[in-house]
């Protein structure tokens, strides 16, 4: 096996140990669903890390924007009205609360309940 490949391998394998580390910390909450398994259009309450913060506007309104994962998946989380909320930044651990809707595609939860976690 190449040096290059050995290399790229011990990456991959690196981002499933994440991913599975992530999976265990925030599983088995009670009421607490997987992203990747959280129903669409019903109320859900997620727990994840914020991988990305930003403002982005929706339609002249200000809107902070971050992705939330979990180990399992992705889900985009938005406060709409808001430039910025005290404790959300990358790598914070939140949990959040509310109903999943989809725009483009894309998997959204607008204006959650959350809970900044230690």
């Amino acid at each position: 096996m190449s040096k290059l490949r050995r290399t790229i391998s011990k990456w991959a394998n690196n981002d499933d140990a994440h991913a599975r580390d992530l999976r265990k910390t925030y599983s088995g909450g009670e009421g607490v669903d997987c992203i990747v398994d959280a129903p669409d259009r019903e109320v859900v309450r997620l727990r994840g890390t914020l991988r990305t913060v930003t403002l982005r506007p929706r339609g002249g309104v200000p809107a902070l924007e971050a992705e939330l994962y979990d180990g399992t998946g992705v889900i985009t989380v938005v406060w709409l009205g808001r430039r910025r909320i005290s404790g959300i930044s990358p790598g914070r651990s939140i949990q959040v609360q509310g109903r999943i809707g989809a725009h483009d595609g894309v998997r959204i939860i607008y204006n959650p309940r959350y809970e900044l976690m230690p």
